[in-house]
């Protein structure tokens, strides 16, 4: 059993890759500050903006699993839609989970669920 010293200090470890993963996923689906905030769980634009530069030693648990997500559904769609993976968050879907709507509208409800049940949408349609 790990312990809490060993737990905080595997966050330290994934905190540079997985949030320099996340931005640069960002940069790829054209997400404003608000859409990314609104995914990665925050309510403050100068803490966006310290994980932006780096200025975080561990990031929560909260927000590795947010990005942990992301990184599945960016990574499902590269596989699924290769040629246009990265519009396909924006583009209106028929699909019932999303009821007309985007998956990045899913995305930016704040709600942890929501990048859940995307990645388990897009992992389901990979077979």
């Amino acid at each position: 059993m790990a312990t809490a010293a060993a737990k905080l200090m595997d966050r330290k470890d994934l905190t540079g890759p997985a949030l320099r993963t996340f931005f640069s996923i960002a940069e790829a689906w054209g997400l404003n500050e608000a859409e990314q905030m609104a995914i990665l769980g925050l309510d403050s634009r100068s803490t966006l903006q310290n994980w932006k530069r780096g200025a975080v030693a561990a990031l929560s648990k909260d927000a590795l699993e947010r990005i942990s997500y992301v990184m599945g559904i960016y990574k499902g769609l590269q596989i699924l839609v290769p040629a246009s993976a990265d519009k396909w968050v924006r583009k209106p879907n028929r699909a019932q989970l999303f009821a007309g709507q985007s998956a990045l509208d899913r995305m930016v409800s704040g709600n942890v669920a929501d990048l859940y049940v995307v990645r388990q949408y897009i992992d389901g349609q990979r077979g």
